[in-house]
């Protein structure tokens, strides 16, 4: 007769006892790996996700000084932007002229052809972009260069007869405006 060997607790219990350490070293894996995992996801989304700093209103002058306008003015605004935890504050020119129905309009000075800052010359009387000569009517009209559109007009406001204005940044060699964060 063939002998049977009894089977004995220990050699029944071993594979119960390796699955259940694996399955313990795996979930601790997991784990491990995905606490791990959360600040690169985090650093990867956060251009996504992150607010940029709020448009705020900024100061142009007096209204009653630009009442009697017959060429535009070149006015310094101050804005503030604000990066993590840097704030800073920069002056960026802009003109303030008429438009045809005579209402003030504040023009920003980067040109949208390349982003070359736009003098005003007094003695052609329009804006002459100084790197590729596009020229602009006093109210930003486009007259004749390779800019795809006219002067990029800004926001504003007029509080406590004061001439306010919103500074934006827009996307240069394109036919419409438009804006970037």
């Amino acid at each position: 007769m063939p002998q049977v060997e009894p089977v004995t607790q220990k050699q029944s219990g071993d594979p119960n006892r390796r699955s259940f350490l694996a399955g313990l070293l795996a979930a601790g894996s997991a784990t491990v790996g995905a606490l791990l995992a959360i600040p690169l996801v985090r650093f990867t989304l956060h251009p996504v996700l992150a607010r940029t700093t709020d448009k705020s209103w900024s100061d142009v002058g007096k209204v009653d000084e630009f009442q009697n306008l017959d060429a535009p003015v070149k006015k310094l605004v101050t804005i503030e932007q604000r990066d993590g935890w840097r704030r800073t504050m920069t002056e960026k020119p802009v003109y303030v002229s008429k438009d045809a129905q005579g209402q003030l309009i504040v023009l920003s000075a980067v040109c949208t052809h390349l982003g070359c800052s736009v003098p005003f010359v007094e003695k052609e009387r329009r804006f002459i972009c100084p790197c590729h000569l596009g020229n602009f009517a006093p109210d930003g009209t486009l007259l004749s260069g390779p800019p795809p559109r006219s002067m990029d007009r800004l926001e504003t406001k007029i509080e406590d007869g004061t001439l306010k204005t919103q500074y934006q940044f827009f996307r240069q060699l394109t036919h419409t405006k438009e804006e970037l964060a």
